[in-house]
């Protein structure tokens, strides 16, 4: 591609909470703030709320009507109408749903679909003005291109919406590698396992995740249950990270005879993640649906074999039996205790941690903001 001239282009960046908790969020803080990086960009973010951590940023507050809450969607698309109306950009890249832009990266799947078949409910008065602004900024402007973060995602846009092919690109999400790399594993091992009280013989089989239902916990503790049965020698830990109803499963762990194997942690902090994640030896994530799964990705960087359903949409980025396990809908808990032992075998998990870490290092946060520059040079030589 002929490289653009190296004039200031001047890109807003659309999210109502940026650089808090939240998958998107996340993913448009690593993102934005490489951008704003670039010499030759002027970034400016439309939120509600924000984490003011770069001086290369210029913030504009974006009020949201939340009440009644059907206007919480179409009042953020507005009010960010109005404040962009103001201004000349180059690039307007959002990270939600609003009345136009030239980039939409799309952190979920079409509103309709995810009511109607992941939440199985009938839409609401919030999901109809949901779903027609999402409608009216995918088949409004022609020319916008849609970023889905991973073919599962895309799949189900093209189900809802008629896209140009040229239009609709995967750019999964990043991973930030150097944080796994300034800690020593052995130290992690070590202090996590003092801390939890877990033996230092144990393996330790990771779950992170805010919703226990739809990350599918029961599912796992069904599997460990099954590799216990099946290989009683094997001392193993299922640490659980998050926030959920522990007592439904305290319940099903005393009823399947693995009490004794669970720990939970409850909510932790970002940091000691990272280092919960290089004291593991396996992570696990049998979401009913998730678009990404940012989780599997850092797992990966901490060195971890995953074992993740066919409905995680990081499954992109896993080799069946090379870096993990995708476990499909029919299988059983037998099934999925076969992956997990394969993974515990000390040959085989050393070989699948080191491809696994390979992954992880070819999808940075650097890489992935490349991409969108490439995305921007595109949409400003071959459009504007």
């Amino acid at each position: 591609m002929k490289k653009m001239s190296e004039k200031i282009r001047k890109i807003a960046v659309v999210i109502p909470k940026y650089g808090l908790v939240g998958g998107a969020e996340q993913y448009a803080f690593e993102l934005t703030k490489r951008i704003a990086a670039h010499p030759h960009y002027e970034v400016h973010v439309f939120a509600n709320k924000w984490l003011d951590s770069s001086s290369n940023i210029t913030f504009h507050k974006v009020p949201i009507i939340k009440f009644p809450r059907y206007l919480t969607t179409p009042s953020f698309a507005y009010f960010v109408k109005h404040k962009l109306s103001q201004m000349k950009f180059d690039i307007i890249h959002t990270h939600e749903r609003i009345i136009d832009a030239d980039v939409f990266t799309m952190h979920g799947i079409p509103h309709h679909i995810w009511v109607r078949d992941i939440r199985k409910k009938r839409m609401s008065l919030f999901d109809h003005a949901t779903h027609w602004v999402e409608k009216t900024l995918v088949t409004g402007n022609k020319r916008a291109k849609l970023l889905a973060v991973s073919n599962l995602a895309k799949e189900k846009f093209l189900e809802e919406y008629t896209v140009g092919g040229d239009r609709i690109e995967v750019i999964h999400p990043g991973v930030d590698i150097e944080k796994f790399q300034k800690y020593d594993t052995n130290i992690c091992r070590r202090e996590v396992r003092r801390q939890f009280n877990i033996p230092l013989t144990d393996k330790i089989i990771l779950f992170v995740g805010m919703n226990f239902e739809v990350k599918g916990l029961d599912k796992i503790m069904m599997a460990l249950h099954r590799l216990k049965v099946k290989e009683p020698s094997q001392k193993i830990t299922l640490l659980i990270v998050g926030k959920g109803n522990q007592h439904k499963y305290l319940k099903i762990a005393h009823n399947r005879g693995i009490v004794e194997n669970i720990v939970f942690t409850g909510v932790i902090l970002k940091d000691q993640l990272v280092q919960i994640y290089l004291a593991s030896d396996m992570f696990t994530m049998l979401s009913q649906f998730d678009s990404f799964g940012m989780s599997v990705l850092e797992a990966m960087a901490a060195s971890l074999p995953v074992v993740i359903s066919c409905n995680v949409g990081a499954r992109d980025l896993v080799r069946q039996g090379v870096n993990g396990f995708i476990i499909d809908d029919t299988a059983d808990s037998d099934a999925i205790a076969h992956s997990m032992a394969a993974i515990l075998d000390g040959e085989r998990r050393n070989s699948m941690a080191k491809e696994a870490c390979n992954t992880a290092a070819c999808q940075t946060w650097d890489v992935v903001a490349k991409k969108i520059e490439n995305i921007y040079d595109y949409l400003q030589y071959f459009t504007k």
